[in-house]
């Protein structure tokens, strides 16, 4: 008897403790009252990786299965394009700018393309086989000038519309899992393991290495509105580079919700908001730098990871997988 009774306390130890956790795992913030984001559907199981424009009406997307899209109104509507490219491969367009009329495309295996016509004609390019890495980031800079850096941290220069490339970096950062640009022309990257992040300036021969911050391991790291540096990490973990010129300087963790799923991306508004991006329509924002965040309903209501944030002066969108999309609409939604 004294040992069923015994079984019995503990099993209901058991389950209190275990709903305990339940309400720990999924406590929610609170749901904003509007969204500045319009939901959209490509009507495509391909994910949106990068997007771009030439004026403030005329750009494109492009993702993966070789995806590329086409909008005339600002992002509103998006129209199917295709690349002259061989049937039998698989291209993931995975990075895309414009300087006015000139355009640039970067994919994987070994794409690069390039525009002169505003994207109405593209020019493949092939690369010198010795190319350290795939493509991953291109940048387009002055007239018949552009930047890329590879997925192992070689960057690359060149000033002749792709002729030609120059080395910027005598030794590579390995293999990485996320690589940003400053638009000063320093690079940050995350290792493939995740277990450091390195950092690149102008004018350096080699990538500075940083250690990470805790036993999480990082998960993607960018640059924020102001120029310095923040990181996410699994577990969910923000922290926020808190002294200008110190790399290695950060923020108590940051942990604004935790339902399960991780950050993988971050943006700074015109307003100076915060956003936040992740798994299962993860979708947040901070009006307080960080302080409070509250659950964006529109990205809350979307059945997709959210991959990518991407802002500028003129455009924003939330890029999804398998043909979702968010798009800036302001607070009207």
């Amino acid at each position: 008897m004294n040992r069923l009774l015994t079984s019995i306390l503990n099993l209901a130890l058991v389950m209190a403790l275990g709903v305990s956790l339940s309400g720990c795992v999924t406590t929610r913030l609170p749901i904003a009252a509007i969204s500045p984001w319009e939901a959209q559907n490509l009507d495509t199981e391909a994910n949106p990786l990068d997007v771009a424009f030439t004026d403030a009406n005329h750009g494109f997307l492009v993702g993966s299965n070789r995806m590329i899209q086409e909008t005339d109104d600002g992002g509103q509507s998006w129209s199917e394009r295709s690349l002259d490219l061989p049937d039998e491969e698989n291209f993931r367009l995975i990075s895309i700018d414009f300087n006015g009329q000139e355009g640039w495309i970067a994919g994987q295996p070994g794409l690069l393309m390039h525009s002169t016509d505003a994207g109405q004609n593209w020019t493949r390019l092939f690369l010198d086989t010795k190319l350290p890495g795939e493509p991953y980031l291109i940048t387009a800079l002055t007239s018949n000038s552009a930047e890329l850096a590879t997925n192992v941290g070689a960057v690359y220069e060149t000033h002749d519309g792709g002729g030609s490339w120059e080395a910027r970096v005598t030794d590579a950062a390995g293999a990485v899992r996320d690589l940003r640009r400053s638009d000063d022309g320093s690079y940050v990257s995350v290792s493939g393991l995740g277990n450091f992040y390195a950092t690149w300036e102008p004018g350096d021969a080699v990538w500075q290495v940083h250690q990470r911050v805790s036993s999480q391991r990082l998960q993607s790291i960018g640059y924020q509105s102001d120029g310095n540096l923040w990181m996410v990490a699994r577990g969910a973990q923000i922290r926020l580079n808190d002294d200008p010129g110190d790399l290695e300087s950060w923020s108590k963790p940051i942990i604004p919700i935790t339902n399960g799923y991780g950050y993988l991306d971050m943006a700074w508004d015109e307003n100076g908001d915060i956003w936040a991006g992740g798994g299962n329509g993860t979708l947040l924002v901070s009006h307080d730098n960080g302080d409070n965040w509250e659950i964006d309903p529109v990205g809350d209501s979307q059945p997709s990871n959210f991959t990518r944030i991407v802002l500028d002066e003129e455009h924003a969108f939330v890029l999804g997988e398998r043909g979702n999309l968010l798009r800036w609409v302001g607070n009207a939604v």
